[in-house]
């Protein structure tokens, strides 16, 4: 009986702290936006596409980044999304960083959400 005390509130803590993740910090439920620019790797394993998205009234512009994966069959991955932007200046270093608006990325492992950042 002790033991259901402690286990049933855990279980609801846990679960309501992956429901909170999931509404406001997981990148996989972003808007999608309106489409803006591209640009390519240079060795054309991946290709970055920026969308921009408006809140309408109540919040400002957003930008978000889709890393995908040119030469692999995997879903595409969203790697960037920053507040207050309506633009998006990509530029890659090298076959694996690519620096948007400022914030460089090792893909495809990095993500920038300024949620989080």
């Amino acid at each position: 009986m002790r033991q259901k005390k402690i286990i049933i509130p855990l279980l609801l803590l846990i679960l309501l702290g992956y429901g909170m993740y999931w509404a406001f910090f997981d990148m996989g439920r972003l808007p999608k936006g309106d489409f803006i620019s591209e640009a390519d790797s240079p060795n054309g394993d991946y290709t970055v596409k920026a969308y921009v998205s408006s809140g309408g009234a109540t919040t400002d512009f957003a930008v978000r980044g889709e890393l995908h994966f040119n030469k692999e069959n995997k879903k595409p991955k969203n790697i960037y999304w920053n507040y207050h932007e309506q633009q998006a200046v990509m530029k890659w270093l090298d076959q694996d960083t690519v620096v948007i608006n400022g914030h460089r990325l090792d893909v495809p492992y990095d993500v920038f959400n300024f949620r989080k950042n």
